[in-house]
């Protein structure tokens, strides 16, 4: 199941832990101009995400009768998963080429691996909480641990154009054969899992880094050297400024809609075993 976490590229690429700060050197920092398409898009998904967990949680907790595996609900919860992947990899093609216009090599590459290195802890901290919580279906590689991976590997394919474009062609076709493939835990990453396995969000490399690459190789193509290659009319509409605010503001929206949402459940409805 997608956990959909959705998560704003400014915000992973500032993402430092304590420990990760340089002693008194002068941080160098990306410039922060936004385009307000990708902030829409990503405020979209957003919205999504909420609607399906709201949906989700209701009927984990047996107050509606759902089956969200599968159907409409199935199909909501893969197409937030892959938009908001996609818009992953577009803006990694944004924030590298203004990162590379002001770093040298060995800086460019350390930005992205502790970058990557941060987003991945907080995927192991999700891990630790649902060991805890959801011992019956914990989330071991969920698509925090996924961001993590696929920036820490960034300078590898950031390069590429047309090679982004077949290789994530050739994972989500992977995905699709490893489906009815089972192995050890060990292998969760790759998308080979034990018969029995369960997790409430589970996001392996294959076929999920392909929508990255995927995104990756489209933003090549519509945002050459960091910019828009074609002009889109600034025009305001209704909903746009809340939408664009949610999609910047995405990683935090990630981190408490979870516990906001079950909070309202537990207040309409009451805790589960004790209304």
């Amino acid at each position: 199941m997608f956990s959909g976490a959705n998560i704003g590229m400014k915000e992973i690429m500032n993402f430092v832990l304590p420990w990760q700060k340089s002693g008194g050197r002068k941080a160098v920092s990306v410039p922060s101009g936004r385009f307000w398409e990708i902030d829409f898009l990503r405020g979209s998904a957003v919205v999504m995400m909420v609607v399906f967990h709201t949906v989700f949680d209701l009927a984990y907790l047996g107050i509606l009768d759902i089956r969200v595996s599968f159907g409409p609900w199935r199909f909501l919860a893969l197409c937030t998963a892959t938009l908001f992947l996609f818009l992953v990899g577009l803006s990694l093609t944004i924030s590298s080429a203004r990162a590379g216009d002001m770093l040298d090599r060995h800086a460019y590459v350390l930005k992205f691996i502790r970058r990557g290195a941060g987003i991945f802890m907080l995927g192991l901290l999700i891990t630790l909480v649902t060991l805890l919580l959801v011992p019956g279906a914990p989330i071991l590689f969920g698509i925090l641990h996924l961001i993590g991976v696929s920036v820490m590997l960034a300078p590898l394919y950031l390069p590429y154009t047309r090679a982004n474009l077949v290789a994530g062609l050739a994972l989500i076709a992977a995905g699709a054969a490893l489906g009815a493939v089972t192995g050890p835990e060990y292998l969760l990453w790759l998308g080979i899992h034990p018969a029995a396995f369960s997790s409430l969000d589970y996001t392996p490399l294959v076929p999920w880094l392909g929508v990255v690459l995927m995104g990756v190789f489209t933003g090549k193509i519509l945002y050459p050297g960091g910019k828009r290659k074609y002009n889109i009319p600034d025009i305001p509409f209704m909903g746009r400024s809340v939408i664009c605010f949610l999609g910047r503001h995405s990683l935090i929206i990630y981190l408490l809609h979870q516990p906001a949402i079950l909070l309202a459940i537990f207040l309409l409805w009451g805790i589960p075993g004790i209304r």
